[in-house]
């Protein structure tokens, strides 16, 4: 399968493209739902994200389209797993998606996992590490690795701060597979 790109722009200035390699044979439906948004087929997807949440020494997070949404409607997977409860009624019910599965893990830097509040709850969110997280194995899906400019994740990685708050807005300008 096609490796997948990011055109990095950083406070209006284009900082270069990162190139990932996605684990299609260990973790198909995730690495199809990751290269779908990231290639906007289904009307939706990456291009114009930020990465709204940097964590020097842990890692950078992006991945907020449009409600959450995944390529499978809502949140992955569409499995109806939980309600909120506002006023003693339901006032949204929320699809969200199974872990497919743990088998790959948290063993180095650059690695992509999906973001969730916990289990089955994939949506859209990923993150990418800038170190070995080992603590993540067992409740985030490892998906995919940079193979290209992990150099560029690194200057991302020194504009982040010890809250997750960027010193400067780093979007995902364009997108797609190489």
């Amino acid at each position: 399968m096609a490796n997948v790109f990011f055109d990095i722009v950083i406070d209006d200035e284009p900082a270069g493209k990162i190139v990932m390699k996605l684990y299609d044979d260990v973790v198909p439906k995730t690495a199809r739902n990751f290269r779908e948004l990231a290639t906007g087929e289904h009307g939706f997807g990456y291009k114009g994200c930020k990465f709204y949440r940097i964590i020097p020494g842990f890692l950078l997070q992006a991945g907020q389209v449009p409600d959450g949404k995944s390529i499978y409607g809502g949140k992955f997977a569409g499995r109806l797993l939980y309600f909120f409860v506002v006023s003693l009624r339901v006032t949204y019910a929320r699809i969200c998606g199974a872990d497919e599965n743990f088998e790959l893990k948290h063993n180095k830097p650059g690695l992509l996992s999906m973001a969730s509040r916990g289990k089955d709850t994939n949506g859209s969110e990923f993150i990418i590490t800038t170190i070995s997280t080992k603590w993540l194995d067992g409740t985030h899906v490892v998906f995919g690795e940079v193979v290209e400019n992990m150099d560029l994740v690194e200057r991302i990685e020194a504009l982040g701060t010890p809250q997750g708050t960027p010193q400067a807005e780093i979007v995902i300008a364009a997108c797609g597979t190489v």
